[in-house]
């Protein structure tokens, strides 16, 4: 089968390769499933056995049986985890980073990545997006989401841009053209159960 290089980091051989490894690299104290992995990536199960087979023959990631389970975890000790975690933060990792900021935060229905990040995600040609546009469906504290966003920022080396509209204006986006366009374009939804 032939597979199209990602657009965020052609380097990687597929997103689901550079999906898993964002898992481990950019949370590298905690250990993951393959299953884990597999649901994060989008992938299957099968695909992402194979991806943590090679990452861990590579001597990236450390296995071990947990149950029926294997456990993989990154490897800080190896000389490429620093440059690799960097890479994968500025491509992979606004998906990654951004719902652990914001885990917590009450009143949030939703969160969606868009714009040029969204759309490089999405296998749309472009520049490289020089910055993370947030959007915050709900009603949460704006401080809490302004002041997560700059922390998120910190550690992607960009600017993290919020934009929050309440679950009625995100329903009812046919009726604003901001919205519209926005929901018309390619978005990332971020997962903010996976950080509890």
């Amino acid at each position: 089968m032939n597979i199209k290089a990602p657009t965020l980091a052609p380097l990687f051989r597929s997103d689901a390769q550079g999906e898993i490894l964002a898992r481990l690299f950019l949370n590298p104290d905690r250990s993951f499933t393959i299953s884990d992995l597999a649901r994060a990536a989008h992938t299957p199960y099968s695909s992402a056995h194979r991806e943590v087979s090679r990452i861990a023959k590579m001597g990236l990631a450390s296995t071990s049986k947990r149950g029926q389970a294997v456990e993989v975890r990154a490897r800080r000790d190896t000389p490429a985890f620093r440059p690799l975690a960097e890479l994968l933060g500025l491509t992979y990792g606004p998906a990654v980073v951004i719902p652990h900021h914001l885990a917590g935060i009450v009143g949030i229905d939703a969160a969606f990545l868009y714009g040029s990040w969204a759309a490089r995600r999405a296998g749309e040609p472009g520049d490289a997006p020089g910055d993370i546009d947030l959007l915050i469906v709900g009603n949460p504290p704006r401080g809490q989401v302004y002041e997560a966003s700059r922390t998120a920022g910190i550690t992607l080396a960009r600017a993290v841009n919020p934009r929050i509209v309440s679950a009625a204006a995100w329903k009812a986006a046919d009726t604003d053209p901001f919205l519209r366009t926005l929901s018309e374009r390619p978005l990332v939804h971020l997962d903010l159960l996976e950080t509890s």
